[in-house]
């Protein structure tokens, strides 16, 4: 690391802007927002000796031989100087920052790209929303208070957690200031019983960049995260230092924890005071038991949030490139689980009655699967198999329904997969280009 980061109190102190144009302008109001006594200084005007008693210079100028004299008078004299655009001539450089007063974010590339700590401001800006100044605020004052009282740092630490994993920064968002500041006083009383909340987060198909913002900024507060088995470990690693993880899915057929014993360890831990990520492949309540958790959370008082998740109904054939919908050829769509659900005269049924069939979980008995619905809309309905949808290891087969549990053997196609019946599956190859395109791209 070649620069220090620092923040520089500059209020009444004497700064110094050499140059013209919209660079200069832009540093002057810069710096006198910063409360700095600024005086501007002409290229043509420059004299050895004007920098004297300053405690900062800023130098916007396009002439190499003013360039020059500056920073060799500042570093003669010990001034902080910064040549724009000169690196070599600077002994600071001015980050990209993300203002949320009192909240200040810099951002710095050690002057290697400024485009780049630009994009990533905007980035950050649109992240942080304004709500994060009145909460950053709100947690000074509760600090100062807590420290006031003697609270240890430990109790402080569980008061600042219970703030972050809140509804605090919503109700400031929505403009219920008054309401964020009772929220925030009752869960900073450490003598206060605290009951925790649980969220149900959908953690989509696999690829972890297609998590809704809402999910990631749940993962990153919480205290544990009750995972399941096919949630990817890069997924997993946007959760916070801090958080707890537990593996309560199975795969494969193993052992997992029973549907009873999750919903007991989430009504446990809550109750504890913790808050919970309860993070389920897809989306929460599409074929995950999200509303038996849902269920038997209510019943016990718990809180709770539902954050849905992209379904691999939708994201497979999609990743794929297959639509499940198109005009002339699919509008209607029925989705089933090849795991414990329907019998085969039901599944049947759902052939029949759709343009395009979806069947989850369909790998491990896709021979069966197959057979029921070629027997119902015949052996030629073309068909795909998608594996490991969105993942870089996705593979997808396709061909007859009656052929495709063969054909995926064949290709040594692994679970988890998805199956599509329906004509829009033809579709896929006319497709395959743009989707490969995109993903690229992105």
């Amino acid at each position: 690391m070649k620069y220090y980061p620092i923040f520089l109190d500059l209020a009444g102190q004497r700064c110094i802007v050499v140059g013209e144009g919209k660079l200069a302008e832009e540093k002057t109001a810069m710096l006198a927002e910063a409360g700095a006594a600024v005086k501007v200084i002409s290229s043509n005007d420059y004299r050895l000796g004007d920098l004297a008693g300053a405690r900062l210079v800023i130098v916007a100028s396009e002439d190499e031989d003013i360039n020059r004299r500056t920073w060799e008078e500042a570093e003669a004299a010990g001034i902080l100087i910064n040549v724009i655009d000169r690196p070599a001539r600077c002994r600071f450089i001015a980050p990209a920052i993300v203002r949320r007063d009192p909240l200040l974010i810099a951002i710095s590339t050690e002057g290697e790209s400024p485009f780049l700590a630009s994009a990533l401001r905007a980035r950050l800006e649109r992240w942080l929303g304004r709500e994060w100044g009145p909460f950053t605020t709100l947690v000074g004052r509760i600090r100062r208070d807590l420290r006031k009282r003697g609270v240890s740092i430990t109790e402080q630490t569980g008061a600042y957690r219970r703030l972050m994993s809140s509804d605090v920064r919503s109700l400031l968002r929505a403009g219920r200031s008054q309401e964020a500041e009772h929220r925030a006083a009752a869960l900073s009383q450490s003598s206060v019983r605290h009951s925790g909340r649980v969220a149900l987060v959908g953690a989509g198909p696999g690829d972890p960049d297609l998590l809704t913002v809402k999910a990631r900024e749940l993962l990153a507060d919480a205290d544990f995260v009750l995972h399941d088995a096919l949630v990817s470990t890069e997924t997993l690693s946007l959760c916070g230092p801090d958080a707890r993880l537990e593996a309560v899915g199975k795969r494969g057929g193993g052992e997992s924890a029973s549907q009873e014993h999750i919903n007991a360890r989430l009504i446990e831990l809550a109750s504890a005071g913790h808050f919970v990520v309860r993070l389920k492949g897809g989306d929460p309540f599409v074929f995950a038991r999200g509303g038996e958790e849902l269920s038997a959370l209510t019943a016990a008082g718990i809180d709770v949030v539902v954050v849905p998740g992209i379904t691999s109904a939708f994201a497979a054939p999609a990743a794929a490139g297959i639509p499940t919908t198109m005009r002339g050829l699919s509008s209607s769509i029925a989705i089933t689980t090849a795991q414990g659900g329907d019998s085969a005269d039901r599944l049947g049924e759902l052939a029949q009655a759709s343009d395009t069939l979806i069947v989850l979980m369909a790998r491990s008995n896709l021979e069966e699967v197959a057979r029921v619905v070629a027997r119902a809309v015949g052996g030629s309905r073309p068909a795909a198999l998608v594996s490991n949808a969105t993942l870089p290891n996705q593979r997808t087969v396709s061909g007859p329904v009656g052929d495709i549990a063969r054909l995926a053997d064949r290709e040594a196609i692994e679970a988890p997969a998805t199956l599509i019946v329906g004509a829009v599956v033809n579709q896929a190859e006319a497709a395959a280009w743009s989707v490969a395109s995109i993903a690229a791209s992105s």
